[in-house]
């Protein structure tokens, strides 16, 4: 696990237990919200322990990421949790302050946000690899191909870890099964290419 995994959850209940001694939104059901966001934790760290490290062998040699529990957890459940409080705002509105009603939708923007970004970067994508090269292909259609020879770096970054070349760079979620395979097999290619570049440059 990398700290930002530990630090968001920690940040937003923290936020949210400091907004509940507000006056402005002392009425707002804040720790009920924290307890959403604690027990979504609690299931992600779960299903964080059972995410697989190699990835699934397919036809012809090639080696694929899958999406993990994680993510579907966290896609189809923000998605949900966005229907049921769109719901309270559209039937419920005659029962609420406008506050609530505000602070309802824009919750309902963010979770729909965050079920969209997850499905794009993580359930809809497609990433694999032979002994040659490595390919990814984004929700969109882009495909990406790099060659193993030509690797350089492998960093991870707020979208999940990338793996740089020099005609260009593939992101895949860290969430995804097989991506801590993925990333060692990169990191010992750059460090190969490394030690050939310094051999031809030394002689």
């Amino acid at each position: 696990m990398r700290w930002q995994e530990v630090a968001l959850p920690l940040f937003v209940i923290t936020v949210l237990i400091a907004l509940k001694y507000l006056p402005m939104t002392a009425h707002l059901p804040l720790s009920r919200a924290a307890g959403v966001v604690a027990f979504g934790y609690a299931a992600f760290l779960a299903l964080r322990l059972i995410q697989p490290e190699d990835g699934i062998m397919v036809e012809g040699g090639w080696a694929e990421l899958r999406p993990s529990l994680v993510e579907y957890f966290a896609c189809y459940g923000a998605a949900a949790l966005a229907a049921v409080l769109l719901f309270a705002v559209i039937f419920m509105s005659s029962a609420a302050d406008t506050t609530q009603l505000i602070a309802t939708y824009i919750a309902v923007l963010l979770l729909g946000a965050g079920a969209a970004g997850i499905g794009m970067v993580g359930l809809f994508t497609n990433t694999r690899w032979d002994n040659r090269q490595v390919t990814h292909r984004t929700a969109m259609g882009r495909e990406t191909t790099l060659d193993w020879s030509e690797v350089r770096s492998v960093r991870p970054n707020w979208r999940g870890i990338t793996i740089t070349g020099t005609t260009g760079r593939i992101t895949f979620s860290q969430f995804h099964g097989g991506a801590s395979q993925l990333a060692k097999h990169a990191a010992t290619r750059a460090i190969r290419n490394a030690e050939t570049a310094t051999k031809a440059f030394a002689a």
